[in-house]
């Protein structure tokens, strides 16, 4: 799934545009570009989002839009496949690194079977960070796109353009403990003085119930007062980087806070669109006059009335589509197993 830390020379993007220009061989590419290749050559592709939640719904909704109008292809029908296997508590809340591969392992499986999809997006840095642990991820034919690359070109650029800057990572506590963010940046040379990681235990799922209510506006400002004390002295310039695709719901609150901090970040940085850029590389549009689009969202966990009417409000704005395919979701109870008694 992983390119280069930083797309250096091929990154994802770059690779697709050396595709298309027929510079290079598909034999000599990875195998990931070959059937990323394969993926664009189709008239009809299913591209299925699946995150531990509601957050990766911006992410579908953003590249639904922007797929109408590109005439990459004939028809797109897009699936959101909601991993969350439980009401009571998420992968985050699971004990071991273990258990959280399994059930995604499982989830994923389960979507492979269900609906063989062209693509599957991972719009999800929690499960993101785990993919590669999972056998699936080894035998799968299927092209799987992940999130943490685009995150970490963000930072990079950023830490790029202004070298007195720090950054931080704000992430649920599996994506922070997993380190991988900070790995990448450190392989591609920062320091890691320049880094500063922020878990966000439960922030998302404030989020889901309501993005712009006041007890996750508390715990926004919360989590920002803690990252900003770990910062030296005096204060160097800071990039915010929001890494859980929940996050980019409530981005008037991030602001607020850090305003209320007396803190002009020097960017917020959020890798929600970033993740379905390579979709739209040159080349790659206009094959058709225009393209049909169909949105079906999957759970096997109950989505509540409060869920639906907070991030539709959000969705609608983007992608009516979206919003409404939210409304009418799908439960399915029995979606994947994720443990032996179900």
């Amino acid at each position: 799934m992983r390119k280069s830390a930083l797309g250096a020379a091929l990154g994802l993007t770059a690779s697709l545009a050396i595709l298309s220009s027929g510079a290079l061989p598909v034999q000599e590419a990875s195998i990931q570009d070959a059937r990323l290749e394969k993926f664009f050559r189709k008239k009809t592709v299913t591209i299925a989002v699946t995150d531990s939640g509601l957050g990766g719904l911006s992410v579908l909704a953003e590249a639904a839009e922007r797929m109408a109008k590109a005439g990459t292809f004939e028809t797109v029908n897009f699936v959101f496949y909601n991993a969350l296997f439980s009401s009571e508590g998420g992968y985050n809340s699971l004990r071991t690194r273990g258990e959280k591969i399994a059930i995604f392992q499982s989830a994923l499986g389960g979507l492979e079977k269900r609906y063989r999809p062209d693509l599957v997006l991972i719009a999800c840095n929690t499960l993101s960070v785990l993919y590669e642990k999972t056998s699936f991820s080894r035998r799968t034919k299927t092209p799987v796109v992940g999130i943490v690359d685009s995150g970490v070109e963000m930072m990079a650029e950023g830490l790029r353009a202004q070298p007195e800057a720090s950054v931080i990572i704000f992430g649920t506590p599996t994506t922070i403990s997993e380190e991988e963010h900070r790995r990448e940046l450190e392989r591609a040379g920062f320091a890691a003085g320049r880094i500063i990681s922020q878990p966000c235990p439960e922030l998302e799922s404030y989020i889901e119930r309501d993005s712009a209510g006041a007890e996750t506006e508390l715990l926004i400002s919360a989590f920002v007062g803690e990252a900003l004390e770990k910062l030296p002295s005096p204060r160097p310039p800071v990039f915010a980087s929001l890494n859980c695709t929940h996050y980019g719901y409530s981005l008037p609150l991030w602001e607020a806070a850090f305003a209320g901090a007396g803190v002009k970040p020097a960017g917020l940085l959020s890798p929600n669109s970033r993740m379905v850029d390579f979709l739209f590389a040159p080349g790659r549009a206009g094959r058709f006059p225009g393209t049909r689009i169909t949105v079906h969202v999957v759970s096997m966990v109950e989505i509540s009335q409060g869920k639906i009417d907070s991030l539709g409000k959000r969705l609608a704005g983007s992608s009516p589509a979206t919003a409404e395919a939210l409304r009418t979701y799908e439960l399915v109870p029995g979606l994947f197993r994720w443990n032996s008694g179900n």
